[in-house]
């Protein structure tokens, strides 16, 4: 199941109409002398839609939360920027969630800014994004930022090796023994603890 969102720019502004790409991108943009400036290649538009931060969790990157599955480059009939058509599958941390159509925008956003005169962002709910796709640096992102990782689900195979539980570990001090607070904090996808040991209150994003 996919749901498609797409918008050329046609001289427009960005999503907060604070950025105008569209003369700046062009083949005869000042300080290139009027020569053809070559487009950018399929990997540093993804680096550019993976920079992108999160609205719910913004220490993270829509990479480093891995919700950007993929990025195409659609054939396009001049080799410039003003012709430079780009589709994005984005993936939810849950079906309906609020801030995906944020995320889309601000994709679109870095997108036109890097030089794209079209941006389609596709929502694709299969495979279903896990709190397992959470990069390594992302997780790290988290514990400096307070914010308790969320735990490995280990593998989904119904034939593979059972994931062990392990303890939640407060961010400030490192102690394993914390207490639920609340289900919910700020966000849905994180609860609220609090360590038993140096006291302190914080947010754990919730296993997925």
């Amino acid at each position: 199941m996919v749901t498609t969102r797409s918008r050329p720019t046609h001289g427009a502004t960005g999503t907060h109409g604070s950025h105008d790409t569209t003369e700046a991108a062009g083949p005869g943009a000042g300080g290139h002398g009027g020569r053809c400036v070559p487009a950018p290649d399929e990997e540093a538009l993804l680096a550019v839609a993976g920079s992108v931060p999160d609205p719910e969790l913004p220490v993270l990157t829509l990479a480093e939360l891995g919700v950007v599955r993929a990025l195409r480059l659609r054939p396009q009939h001049h080799d410039t920027h003003r012709d430079l058509r780009v589709e994005v599958d984005l993936t939810p941390t849950y079906t309906g969630c609020p801030a995906i159509e944020t995320m889309s925008a601000d994709i679109e956003a870095a997108l036109r800014v890097a030089g794209a005169t079209e941006v389609t962002v596709t929502t694709v709910l299969s495979p279903p994004w896990s709190t397992d796709d959470i990069t390594e640096d992302g997780r790290r992102k988290l514990s400096e930022a307070g914010i308790a990782p969320p735990r490995p689900t280990g593998p989904r195979h119904p034939d593979g090796p059972v994931a062990l539980t392990l303890a939640i570990r407060c961010p400030h001090c490192g102690s394993t023994e914390t207490s639920l607070l609340s289900r919910f904090s700020s966000t849905a996808c994180k609860a609220l603890r609090r360590c038993d040991s140096c006291r302190e209150p914080f947010d754990h994003v919730k296993e997925l």
